[in-house]
């Protein structure tokens, strides 16, 4: 049977701590047979803190490491202090030593960081939470870090998003282990879905930018009131008073994306908005938000978040 360790650390998140017992422990053979052993272990043995009101006592300690198939490490938030490789505890360097090199290693949202600090995450594709994905790729320059996806399989390594996106990876694995029936069965029993569309780009907030009174901002204010008008760079450079060329110049100074860029991810947050919260067909959310066609705010949006219009009001409306 695969053996998998779930490695408890100190403020450990209880959500994502007990996400692979939940799915990996309701994974069975169509006879009914548990396909999985989970056993959660600390680096001592000992109980550990978790980031709620509460502690957890654990089965074992990291000797649980050496004979597992799978290690899972959950998040604490401490962990986004491991800045860099010498900032690793070395009682958990030491425990992640004990892993097996052909074991398979999932690190869930924030403990990206504990791989990271590890030098395991080089030269691969990683994710995290989106609000610490910058702050992890100036940490660790040598990781290519992808905020936009909820988990990357890069074959023996794994990394997942933040909180839900822990169910979908370890979906994923038991999907990739024993096929979709196995694992629609987990989704079904643990009510669910199988199968999320997009990743965590569409979850991330954009705030409104603050509109001063110089520079671009002013015609960016007025552009945000008109998106459902065709404005091109010369209508916007007329109302900045510059050419195009230095409206352009100072655009992309002041925003760090073209006019044309700008515009778009405007657009597709007001779609996102009106998707959110109004009941309006999607073909008249096309023509408020500035794409003129339904059909392309489809292509749009799943350009920007890799989900349909349907798709992402069924996700955020109640």
């Amino acid at each position: 049977m695969h053996q998998v360790a779930v490695l408890a650390t100190d403020g450990v998140m209880p959500f994502e701590l007990s996400t692979p017992s939940k799915i990996f422990g309701n994974a069975c053979d169509d006879a009914g047979r548990p396909l999985y052993r989970v056993t959660t272990c600390t680096v001592s043995g000992g109980p550990v803190r978790t980031a709620a009101d509460f502690s957890v006592t654990v089965a074992g300690g990291a000797a649980a490491l050496a004979t597992a198939d799978t290690v899972v490490i959950p998040p604490a938030e401490e962990m986004t202090r491991i800045t860099g490789r010498d900032l690793l505890p070395a009682d958990l360097a030491n425990a992640l030593g004990q892993v097996r090199p052909d074991a398979r290693l999932v690190s869930l949202c924030l403990a990206s960081y504990v791989l990271a600090a590890g030098g395991l995450l080089d030269g691969l594709r990683a994710t995290t939470h989106w609000r610490h994905a910058e702050h992890l790729r100036r940490c660790y320059p040598a990781i290519d870090v992808d905020p936009g996806v909820l988990f990357v399989d890069t074959g023996r390594i794994l990394t997942s998003a933040g909180a839900a996106a822990a169910v979908d990876l370890c979906l994923h694995i038991v999907r990739r282990d024993h096929g979709s029936g196995v694992a629609n069965r987990v989704a079904r029993n643990s009510v669910v879905p199988p199968w999320r569309d997009g990743g965590q780009a569409q979850y991330i907030e954009r705030p409104v930018p603050h509109t001063a009174d110089n520079g671009t901002a002013p015609t960016r204010g007025w552009a945000l009131d008109r998106l459902d008008q065709a404005l091109g760079l010369d209508e916007l450079a007329a109302h900045a008073g510059m050419s195009r060329r230095t409206f352009t110049r100072r655009f992309r100074a002041e925003v760090g994306q073209s006019p044309g860029q700008w515009l778009t991810g405007q657009r597709i947050d007001l779609a996102r908005q009106l998707l959110e919260n109004t009941d309006l067909p999607v073909d008249r959310i096309a023509e408020r938000a500035g794409f003129g066609t339904a059909t392309s705010l489809r292509q749009h949006l799943r350009e920007a978040i890799a989900v349909s219009p349907n798709a992402y009001r069924r996700t955020f409306r109640v």
